[in-house]
């Protein structure tokens, strides 16, 4: 039997929003998501939330971690931490997709090398002329 057809866990009607994002493993520990909400980085249903807001099935959870914004619907409430392919059936995840970044040559020097020559200028403004950045 696969672990995509086995039951879920039972679990209470809510839970804290911190134990939530901690137990379908959104966040690394249970005070990195209490740290979160106090940060304001943490949003249920589309209002700031404290670490003991109540989460219920059909909730929007908006959490800001590590430089990006995950939207996820909770699915099912769980309040133990559970294995990564039971706590992905526990959200569906709505994060809007990002957009493809163009990756263009980064000019580095040599540390200690000096001031760029006449002939590296020259060579840094043609490379910019080719590729240049995007705003």
């Amino acid at each position: 039997m696969s672990d995509s057809s086995a039951p879920l866990p039972s679990g209470p009607d809510s839970t804290r929003v911190d134990r939530w994002l901690w137990a379908v493993r959104l966040t690394k520990t249970r005070a990195d998501a209490a740290q979160a909400c106090r940060g304001g980085h943490v949003r249920v249903n589309d209002r700031p939330a404290k670490p003991a807001t109540a989460v219920t099935v059909g909730d929007q959870v908006r959490v800001r971690l590590h430089g990006t914004t995950r939207v996820v619907d909770v699915s099912h409430v769980i309040a133990k931490r559970v294995g990564a392919p039971v706590a992905v059936r526990c959200y569906v995840d709505r994060t809007p997709a990002q957009p493809p970044q163009a990756t263009a040559p980064v000019i580095r020097r040599d540390r200690g090398a000096g001031r760029p020559t006449k002939r590296d200028r020259r060579q840094l403004d043609r490379l910019r002329t080719e590729f240049p950045p995007q705003a």
